[in-house]
């Protein structure tokens, strides 16, 4: 996986760039750039855009009328690039690592909360502040369940994990436990 990130990152910074200077703002790119990040992850559209017998003029005429919205220029542009440099298919690195940037820029980042039961919002609002006081950034959550935590919670910002699970505590119990 470092790998594709490693190509992905210069995409992203391009996109980022263009994005930070242009009118529409940072949410519309990032909304297209999520979107077509979607579109690209499709089973059926890796294959088509990987097919030999498609030209990169039918690749670049194609896979931008997949989108539900018509795409500005510039993301026109980006996408004829990544089709010359057989690179559409990073799109969902290059949208993750464009998302870090916005993130950054804007002084927030992505927190993933995985609970072993589903939490009200008030919880999450209470758990936010917290995070938010020891990350020293403004959080956005996505919250999801796995039951196989038994209990507490995992949160990932970034390359940090907090991990507070029953199921963390019990690994961390046993590799004592056969270290001693």
């Amino acid at each position: 996986m470092a790998e594709l990130s490693t190509i992905a990152r210069p995409y992203a910074e391009a996109l980022f760039a263009a994005a930070k200077n242009d009118q529409a703002g940072l949410a519309a790119w990032s909304e297209a750039v999520s979107e077509l990040a979607q579109i690209s992850s499709v089973s059926d559209v890796r294959e088509a855009m990987s097919d030999p017998r498609l030209s990169k003029d039918q690749r670049k005429k194609l896979f931008p009328g997949l989108a539900r919205s018509p795409l500005s220029k510039g993301m026109q542009n980006f996408i004829e690039l990544l089709v010359d440099n057989d690179r559409l298919l990073l799109l969902p690195e290059i949208a993750a690592q464009f998302e870090e940037l916005k993130n950054r820029h804007e002084g927030s980042a992505s927190a993933e909360i995985t609970s072993a039961f589903e939490l009200s919002d008030a919880q999450i609002q209470e758990l936010l502040t917290g995070l938010e006081k020891k990350f020293g950034c403004k959080l956005k959550p996505v919250v999801t369940v796995d039951k196989s935590l038994i209990g507490g919670i995992r949160v990932t910002v970034g390359d940090q994990v907090l991990d507070t699970s029953v199921q963390a505590q019990l690994a961390r119990l046993r590799d004592t436990l056969v270290a001693a």
